[in-house]
């Protein structure tokens, strides 16, 4: 048996606001403890505010992405990288001109059933 797996083609992810998410390990691809993305978020994307039951790890390759942590408003900028914790009410977004390109991994795997959106 191997003691590693090798990922050449991430599964893609299915959305419907113009982000791209490419998964490499987790749930839809290679299942494990954790899930490891990246994604590109178009200018003007945005999510509904979450309580996400797992920790989130995001570095920003290229663009910049906004967090908004409960009252507080974050913004990272390329290079720069953040860890959300579990339990914490956020919301993701690109309100800027140019796509952000990031990697995100969560821990545990990221399902949608433990991101807990917010209805609009």
């Amino acid at each position: 048996m191997k003691k590693y797996n090798i990922q050449r083609e991430p599964f893609l992810v299915p959305t419907d606001d113009g982000k791209v998410i490419e998964e490499h390990f987790g749930m839809a691809s290679i299942p494990g403890d954790l899930s490891i993305a990246k994604m590109i978020a178009p200018p003007g994307w945005s999510e509904p505010f979450q309580i996400p039951e797992f920790d989130e790890y995001t570095y920003i390759i290229k663009g910049k992405k906004q967090f908004i942590i409960g009252n507080e408003t974050v913004v990272l900028g390329e290079g720069e990288s953040i860890r959300i914790k579990a339990g914490v009410r956020i919301q993701y977004s690109n309100p800027f001109l140019e796509p952000c390109e990031y990697i995100s991994v969560c821990y545990p795997a990221f399902t949608i059933d433990k991101v807990n959106r917010e209805e609009n």
